[in-house]
């Protein structure tokens, strides 16, 4: 183990989980990549150019300079900026070309001024809020007169399609249905409006893309899927998608502990009977999240070992039991396979009663990330 932590990324089973996505939504619709916050925690670069190769059609970011740092990368593919952008990020977000969704009059004269500054047209998607209560409009006379203020400030902008986001794809789909029809009115409006124009209308995440087939419509933007998370949090196997992802560690120490005698900060772990306690330099500095606190396994050799103990900055304690059947500089393997044993994010989060979303991102940029494809370097 050359490093203290390192997380291992396969762009091979991205661009599987890729591939899979593609043949569930069908020819004729789009897979948009969704690689914001750092391709969650993947490396926003390297996956873009995985899903690229293996079929996506754009990608999506958060934030303005998200899209920047993809395009200093060289990556020119279609680019869709999903988030809220301020008066100081607008510039850079211009600069992208990303296409820019827009969901308020005020927003579109403001994007219009920047545009014309910049000296280069822009593409935008209008946003309806179905029902997920966060960014767009819930007013459907209201998102016509934003796609009315687009279309008067031909050429500079132009109107390309239109979006909603799902509250419970991953888990109420009754209601998620329900947005859907929220949003058809828009998606018909549109349609009429066109005049021969090409928009694209898309509403489905990963979770929509795989439950609802009726939400799938011209673009799926696909996030944890790309990533071999299972999106409804319980097992990606269910899906066939396959983690790309794979966190682990070494043994940097082993010491033997006496009954009474404790480990950690606040000594939240005292033995009751004689073992060895193994010291794995990463903690919550490195995305460890500090809750799992006495409740976390870790492996080794192909076998389980539960953490004992606080998670500390940079490293957590794990009880290998009287005969400390393990050896310093052995692999730790905190999320991915093991010999016969495997821990997923989705574990992981469940022990914090969070989503594998949070997990993986919170794998901090201090971890290095390790590419390869089956295990030949990428």
């Amino acid at each position: 183990m050359a490093v203290r932590a390192l997380a291992h990324v396969n762009l091979a089973a991205i661009e599987r989980n890729v591939k899979l996505l593609r043949r569930t939504v069908g020819p004729r619709t789009e897979v948009c990549a969704v690689v914001k916050a750092d391709a969650y925690g993947h490396g926003a670069v390297a996956v873009s150019r995985a899903a690229l190769g293996a079929g996506a059609g754009s990608l999506a970011v958060a934030t303005a300079n998200e899209a920047m740092e993809l395009r200093a990368a060289g990556i020119d593919a279609p680019l869709l900026i999903l988030g809220a952008i301020s008066s100081e990020e607008l510039p850079a977000a211009v600069a992208s070309g990303g296409t820019i969704v827009v969901w308020d009059t005020r927003f579109v004269e403001e994007l219009r001024v920047a545009a014309l500054r910049a000296g280069r047209p822009l593409a935008v998607h209008v946003k309806l809020d179905t029902g997920l209560g966060r960014l767009g409009t819930r007013s459907l006379s209201e998102a016509i007169d934003v796609v009315q203020a687009v279309r008067a400030a031909a050429p500079v902008l132009a109107l390309t399609g239109a979006m909603t986001h799902f509250a419970t794809a991953d888990g109420d789909l009754e209601f998620a249905a329900a947005q859907l029809q929220r949003f058809a009115p828009l998606v018909e409006r549109l349609r009429a409006l066109a005049d021969g124009e090409r928009l694209r209308f898309h509403a489905a995440n990963s979770a929509g893309a795989l439950r609802l087939p009726g939400a799938r419509l011209d673009m799926v933007r696909a996030g944890i899927a790309i990533y071999g998370a299972d999106p409804m949090n319980r097992d990606p196997a269910e899906h066939a998608l396959e983690p790309a992802l794979a966190l682990r560690s070494y043994v940097a120490a082993v010491k033997q502990i006496a009954p009474g005698e404790s480990t950690g900060y606040g000594r939240h772990f005292i033995a009751d009977r004689q073992t060895h306690i193994a010291t794995i330099p990463i903690g919550y500095g490195d995305g460890l999240p500090r809750a799992l606190v006495n409740n976390c396994d870790v492996l080794i050799g192909g076998r389980r070992y539960p953490l004992r103990g606080m998670v500390s900055m940079d490293n957590i304690t794990v009880d290998v039991g009287p005969s400390a059947a393990v050896a310093v500089g052995e692999l730790v393997t905190l999320i991915g396979l093991d010999g016969p044993e495997r821990q997923t994010a989705e574990q992981l989060a469940q022990r914090l009663g969070t989503i594998s979303y949070e997990v993986l991102c919170l794998i901090s940029r201090r971890v290095p990330r390790s590419y390869h494809r089956d295990g030949e370097p990428a």
